[in-house]
């Protein structure tokens, strides 16, 4: 009976492999699969997309140190809104001394690359008469919200506005005249905001304010509240840009680039499964269909977060595979190790997961300390990477721990006591022989 029901055991995690698998490659309801057109965002070696150069609208000509770090300046400001609105792979480039180029991948259209990132995203409070309250720089963060922000009942999207502490007096003066009578009577007892010559809202002010935060309304949907609040907390560029080419690009490493590139991982992958079992029999065998669990569930974070998928995003996750099959190989040469001095394969299964659990513990957390470094303090395709990899990391450690282990426990259970089947060699049956023996 018990072996019958790890017998089943194991099938059924075999099937749910399977399905996770076909959910990864094809999809399922809201969930995009691998081979959806959009199921990956690819990056723009793989896919192509967007340029921009802008150039800097100067009012007064600047010296040559301070136009240098004006545009240093901006350069970073543009490479952190790509980052905050998901496009990692974006690259940022200075072109001469007040030229700046920028490439997001997967946007066909340069114009809608353009409203994607905004100019200057030069952010104002102005009062009925035109005058200026508050400017970007008072706005220390921006923050996506879904909820009530009036206190009627009707839940939307709006951006909330954390002041810096010098803003709070001006705010406050700011609204106390506005609330005066005079302009009650009038109606002109608001304050707009402002971006980029742009008015989001004019909320009517009843009275003075002072407070560190106020909320932007204006029927957003998520993406737009989202991309407001990411482009406000982005900052103010020190001038104004303005457009001087906008084209589409093609891929620059070939459109066949992410179908050989995918090619050549799977024969990777489809050589190390096939070593796996030949070296370690059938807890080889049940390495190779976690593995195939593991690319299942990559494939499945990747469509849903979005993460985009360059070249070095896909070197990310096959550096993950060997990881992955790293920890195998240490839990079966610790039950090797066992099995070599005598003892029974469930006892030596036992004592050999725990013996590796410390060891792939430590390598996996050295690497994500790596990984978390590199997603913050790294840019472009750095992130991309990184992100891959941490993905691919926390992946496979989930796989080695626990989906490789369930499927040794159920071979434990099937009674699988020959140790030849859990990879012993001739050599190592000599040592064991000699083991018992003594």
């Amino acid at each position: 009976m018990a072996k019958a029901k790890n017998m089943a055991g194991f099938a059924l995690a075999v099937l749910l492999i399977a399905v996770v698998v076909a959910v990864a490659l094809v999809g399922v309801g809201p969930i995009d699969g691998i081979l959806d057109e959009d199921g990956v965002r690819k990056g723009l070696d793989l896919v192509g997309g967007s340029v921009i150069v802008y150039e800097a609208d100067l009012v007064e000509e600047p010296s040559a140190e301070e136009l240098s770090a004006n545009m240093a300046a901006v350069q970073n400001m543009m490479v952190n809104r790509l980052t905050s609105l998901g496009y990692t792979e974006a690259t940022v480039t200075l072109s001469g001394d007040r030229r700046v180029r920028i490439e997001i991948p997967a946007i066909d259209d340069p114009e809608e690359a353009s409203q994607l990132l905004g100019s200057t995203a030069k952010l104002e409070f102005l009062d009925s008469d035109g005058g200026l309250v508050l400017e970007g720089k008072d706005v220390k963060k921006a923050s996506a919200v879904y909820g009530d922000p009036t206190g009627q009942g009707i839940p939307q999207y709006f951006v909330t506005l954390e002041f810096n502490a010098n803003a709070v007096d001006k705010f406050a003066e700011a609204t106390r005249n506005a609330s005066d009578s005079a302009h009650t009577a009038a109606g002109t007892n608001y304050i707009s905001i402002v971006l980029d010559g742009e008015v989001l809202s004019s909320p009517i002010v009843h009275e003075e304010l002072r407070t560190d935060s106020c909320v932007i309304t204006g029927n957003f949907d998520q993406e737009r509240a989202e991309w407001l609040a990411s482009i406000i907390t982005s900052g103010q560029l020190p001038f104004a840009l303005k457009e001087v080419q906008l084209e589409a690009i093609g891929p620059t490493l070939g459109e066949k680039a992410l179908s050989t590139s995918v090619m050549a991982g799977g024969i990777g992958i489809l050589l190390v499964m096939v070593f796996m079992t030949a070296f370690y029999a059938l807890p080889g065998l049940c390495a190779s269909l976690a593995l195939c669990g593991y690319i299942g569930i990559v494939g499945i974070i990747i469509c849903t977060t979005k993460v985009n998928l360059s070249l070095p995003g896909i070197a990310g996750i096959i550096l993950s595979v060997g990881m992955a099959v790293d920890a195998n190989v240490i839990i079966f040469e610790r039950i090797k190790e066992e099995l070599r001095i005598g003892k029974s394969t469930n006892a030596g299964f036992h004592a050999g997961f725990k013996n590796a659990f410390t060891s792939i513990i430590d390598s996996n957390v050295t690497t994500l300390i790596a990984v978390i470094v590199l997603i913050v303090f790294g840019t472009g395709s750095i992130v991309g990477f990184a992100q891959t990899l941490l993905i691919g990391v926390l992946v496979s450690m989930f796989i080695a721990l626990f989906v490789t282990r369930f499927f040794l426990s159920r071979l434990v259970g099937m009674r699988v006591t020959d140790p030849r089947k859990w990879g012993m060699k001739k050599k190592d049956m000599e040592i064991r022989g000699e083991a018992i023996r003594k």
